[in-house]
């Protein structure tokens, strides 16, 4: 049945939807992920016929589709609280750690449970042992009051855009390349983007000059400045900042009167020998910086956990003043709480177990294994990609992809205008198409004019990683000798 004409619009419509939700793009599940599920369908279906057997994904930053085993202690704990009965079974008990079983009695006394709401904030034990960790990680303080638990780090960003964005003269400065993400929240609520681009050619580095520069020229423009993104280390570009940098960015904020949006998912994955990451709360507290407003964000979605498909994370407030944070609490209010179990991991992952600790070995050993892994398959990818002809790409010093350039053929830019498309669009397209293996094109994170980059995650298996690249590279090999 279709709305009366007569409606006034009230039926939906493409044409009676509020236009920011069109204009809204998401580039990471975008229209090239969309053909690659239905090429899924079609395989699984027997349909069609695909000169491979399955679609590798390395769009997304999901570790456990690509065969990522999860951390035992996690889970074990999780399994527990799922069905506390099977610690009421000697039998059953007796195969889980002694500190596992502490754990969960330990959540489950608090919490009632995993099927009750939480205080909108997130659980009070749960968000202490979340302070802990971070008390822990930077050796100062963490306040539980500060700290609001999420669904992932996402809806940590959509608050803080929430909160900044009262119309179309408010602006947020954005790395570029960007996580699709912040265009999409910034559009979504009416604000502006306020692009500064890292330098490519310094590892993706990030100059407080070209910060000052793209501010001075908003502000000209008559646009509120209000807050500055740093995502480190970096998504898509896998830079990390070093300390004096952060350093530099932290002053830049106290100058400008800005909020500082520090996005920490990535901060366990670093790669390059020597590199050390730091929370900007650590290092806001070394300066002394006691009043500049931050919010960080932390998910239990990357690292070595990978634990994408449970939702869990945090943001953490720091010199925002009660009223504001009570504004917060209403905003988490609406949704209720996050999910109890994305609540718990959180936990889990930021307060994990300590040497001496029945399960610490275990642990320890998937840890340091994973992120050994990573690293491997880091190198292995940055390596591989800059043996392709007219491919450039910057070590991957942490997070969990490369991001490369690429020198296109005339012939593909003028086929990509003909088609109203960006050049690596078409050379996404043809890579799903010829070998199955799924890219996101670089226009999606933004780049600088007459650039064409792609964004490939790290995260196929050590095993496969090397014949990934080897399907890559002759694919390459073939578009450049079509197209040129």
């Amino acid at each position: 049945m279709t709305a009366p004409e007569n409606a006034n619009g009230a039926g939906l419509t493409e044409a009676t939807l509020n236009p920011r939700v069109l204009s809204t793009q998401y580039a990471v599940r975008g229209e090239i992920v969309k053909i690659a599920n239905g090429i899924v369908n079609d395989l699984a279906e027997g349909k069609g016929s695909y000169p491979f057997d399955k679609v590798v994904f390395c769009n997304i930053g999901n570790p456990q589709q690509l065969g990522q085993k999860p951390v035992t202690f996690f889970r074990q704990v999780l399994a527990l609280m799922e069905f506390p009965a099977l610690m009421d079974d000697p039998a059953v008990a007796s195969k889980f750690p002694p500190d596992v079983i502490a754990r969960a009695k330990k959540y489950l006394a608090a919490m009632k449970g995993l099927g009750p709401y939480s205080d909108s904030r997130g659980a009070p034990v749960l968000r202490k042992d979340v302070a802990e960790g971070i008390a822990r990680r930077d050796g100062y303080s963490a306040d539980p009051d500060n700290i609001f638990m999420t669904d992932g780090a996402t809806p940590g960003v959509h608050t803080a855009m929430k909160l900044m964005l009262r119309s179309d003269a408010d602006a947020v400065l954005v790395p570029v390349p960007q996580y699709p993400l912040y265009s999409a929240c910034i559009e979504l609520y009416g604000g502006t983007l306020v692009p500064y681009y890292l330098d490519e050619s310094s590892r993706w580095g990030l100059d407080v000059g070209e910060l000052q520069a793209q501010l001075d020229a908003a502000r000209a423009q008559g646009k509120t400045v209000r807050g500055l993104v740093v995502i480190n280390p970096g998504n898509p570009t896998g830079n990390v900042l070093s300390y004096e940098n952060q350093k530099e960015v932290i002053a830049f904020c106290k100058r400008e009167g800005l909020v500082l949006m520090a996005d920490e998912v990535y901060q366990s994955n670093i790669y390059r020998e020597g590199a050390q990451w730091h929370s900007f709360k650590k290092v806001l507290c070394d300066m002394g910086e006691a009043d500049l407003q931050m919010i960080s964000m932390m998910s239990v979605s990357k690292g070595f956990y990978g634990e994408c498909g449970r939702r869990g994370g945090y943001m953490e407030v720091l010199n925002i003043s009660d009223g504001v944070k009570d504004q917060i609490y209403k905003m988490q209010s609406i949704s209720l709480c996050a999910n109890t179990s994305g609540q718990v991991l959180t936990a889990l992952v930021m307060n994990p177990p300590q040497p001496g600790e029945p399960s610490f070995e275990v642990y320890a050993a998937e840890r340091e294994g994973q992120l050994g892994s990573l690293a491997r398959r880091a190198k292995l990818v940055a390596d591989g990609l800059n043996k392709l002809e007219g491919v450039s790409c910057q070590p991957v010093d942490g997070a969990l992809y490369a991001f490369p350039t690429i020198t296109m053929p005339a012939k593909v830019k003028e086929a990509a205008a003909k088609q109203g498309r960006a050049p690596e669009f078409l050379y996404c397209l043809e890579l799903l198409q010829n070998k199955g293996i799924l890219v996101v094109p670089g226009a999606g994170f933004r780049q600088k004019d007459g650039t064409a980059h792609f964004r490939t995650t790290i995260l196929p298996s050590e095993e496969d990683m090397e014949g990934v690249m080897e399907e890559m590279a002759a694919f390459h090999a073939d578009f450049m000798k079509r197209w040129s």
